[in-house]
């Protein structure tokens, strides 16, 4: 099985980004979206902690100890970036200004359901995750397709504590493209050398391939 690098998880999910969104990253691989985003689209990147307009991450050597994201990783900005209170940052997410957020998951149920914010061992905070999952117009998740014990992270129904019920539009792993549909997870496109008896086997929910998808020659 080949499939997908983290690093074309993000290129992938990067791809799919529209001209004019404004987009919210999340802590960890969602921030990394941010350094394959088209150049020929103005993108307009927002961080928690009160910034619009951010770059990719800052080369090595190169940090502003200033300025960082909400996981506190050093930032570029572009032309025309803004601050901005913390208070007015959540009141764009709460106010549905954001067209997207780009988070991980713990757990991703068939319906759409979001668990990412305690895996059950811990009582973190929810954080800002909650507000985004339920403010912005569509919830984009990227992450491993399981767990590094190699438990299915797209699931039947969630097991963890949820972020937020029903919020998940579509969801990018190391073994491709899909959306929760209420009843299964549908196949929008498989990652390079992966098989759907390979998707089958490493999804603990329902799947199933649109026949769109079928009836496309495979490279």
């Amino acid at each position: 099985m080949q499939g997908w690098g983290r690093d074309d998880i993000a290129r992938r999910a990067a791809q799919d980004i529209q001209d004019g969104w404004f987009v919210n990253l999340g802590i960890g691989l969602p921030t990394t979206v941010g350094n394959y985003l088209p150049a020929d689209r103005e993108i307009v990147l927002h961080s928690e902690n009160g910034i619009l307009g951010m770059g990719g991450m800052v080369p090595p050597g190169a940090e502003d100890h200033w300025t960082v994201n909400a996981g506190k990783q050093y930032i570029t900005l572009l032309p025309g970036a803004s601050f901005f209170h913390h208070a007015d940052s959540f009141a764009m997410v709460r106010g549905g200004h954001l067209d997207l957020t780009i988070m991980g998951a713990y757990q991703v149920a068939e319906n759409g359901d979001l668990a990412n914010w305690s895996a059950g061992d811990a009582i973190p905070g929810v954080g800002g995750a909650m507000d985004l999952a339920r403010g912005a117009k569509a919830v984009w998740i990227v992450t491993e397709h399981v767990t590094k014990s190699g438990e299915s992270k797209l699931r039947h129904r969630c097991s963890f504590d949820l972020t937020a019920p029903n919020c998940v539009n579509r969801i990018y792993t190391n073994l491709g493209v899909f959306e929760p549909a209420g009843h299964a997870f549908l196949v929008r496109e498989m990652a390079p050398g992966v098989t759907l008896e390979q998707i089958r086997a490493s999804t603990e929910g329902r799947v199933e391939v649109p026949e769109s998808l079928q009836s496309k020659p495979r490279a």
